[in-house]
């Protein structure tokens, strides 16, 4: 059983802090090519470079209350994948930001562990503004986007040099908009 502090549950998923002992998930995860496709970042194939990952997830934000956090089934206690919050210093926001196993694809997951993350931004953190950043081909995410309530702001590199990216981004008053809506 991993020991990591839970941040955040959900009707089917626990949300909590990376440990060392999530280094074979994050493995899984990152070596896949088919989950690295759309990141801009290259697949990682070596423990140690989990490792630094996981050290980098761990530290990153902790002063300011949030993460990336590793995403389980609470049936089963089982690795799906990772999601969280992130503050982009070059563009001073908060992004979103999630990535899961393609075995649980198109299950929900992403949604169900999003719209909690929102909620806890808002409603714990009191965060006043959260985006989120994809690649204009990864359908799969930006209708996650959409589907938790936030809204398309523009197309703009979110690195140097790369292609435009879908911009998407929420507030507390959106998203209660957007529930009224449902």
């Amino acid at each position: 059983m991993h020991t990591g502090k839970i941040i955040i549950e959900t009707e089917r998923l626990i949300l909590r802090e990376m440990v060392a002992d999530d280094a074979p998930g994050m493995l899984e995860l990152h070596s896949n090519p088919e989950v690295q496709k759309y990141t801009g970042e290259d697949v990682i194939t070596s423990t140690k470079e989990i490792h630094t990952k996981i050290k980098e997830f761990q530290t990153r934000d902790a002063d300011r209350g949030y993460g990336r956090w590793v995403t389980v089934l609470k049936d089963g206690n089982q690795f799906v994948g990772w999601a969280g919050l992130a503050y982009l210093a070059e563009f001073d926001e908060i992004d979103i930001g999630y990535r899961f196993l393609p075995q649980y694809w198109g299950l929900g997951i992403a949604t169900e562990a999003s719209r909690a993350i929102l909620a806890y931004a808002f409603d714990t953190l009191k965060l006043e503004r959260i985006i989120a950043i994809a690649m204009k081909e990864h359908q799969g995410s930006i209708k996650v986007m959409k589907k938790v309530g936030m809204e398309f702001e523009k197309f703009a590199p979110y690195e140097v040099g790369s292609k435009d990216a879908a911009w998407y981004w929420c507030d507390k008053a959106l998203l209660a908009k957007s529930a009224q809506n449902l």
